[in-house]
């Protein structure tokens, strides 16, 4: 979860897609660049450990941009298969 806030940051849509479950990707990515990822926020975590096939993680991302500041907040799902971590989705929470 934080490499994937990590690549919003600093704008790495190739590292998103390359962590994102093939079988929900989509064909691409296209990122705000006039987005400012500003903070992160683990609100709470399901599952995810290292006996653990699958994964929750509840966060809330702050950002800013020209038009004002927010904050993300998503809950989104993981899976582990072949020995590493997928994004599976995430359904926006509030």
């Amino acid at each position: 979860m934080r490499s994937r806030y990590t690549a919003n940051v600093v704008g790495d849509a190739g590292y998103l897609l390359q962590t994102w479950h093939p079988g929900t990707a989509p064909e691409s990515i296209d990122l705000d660049a006039a987005l400012r990822w500003t903070g992160l926020q683990i609100v709470a975590v399901d599952g995810g450990g290292d006996a653990d096939a699958r994964g929750v993680v509840e966060f809330a991302a702050d950002w800013r941009s020209a038009a004002g500041r927010g904050t993300l907040r998503e809950r989104s799902r993981f899976v582990r298969q072949s020995g590493r971590w997928w994004y599976l989705d995430g359904v926006v929470t509030r």
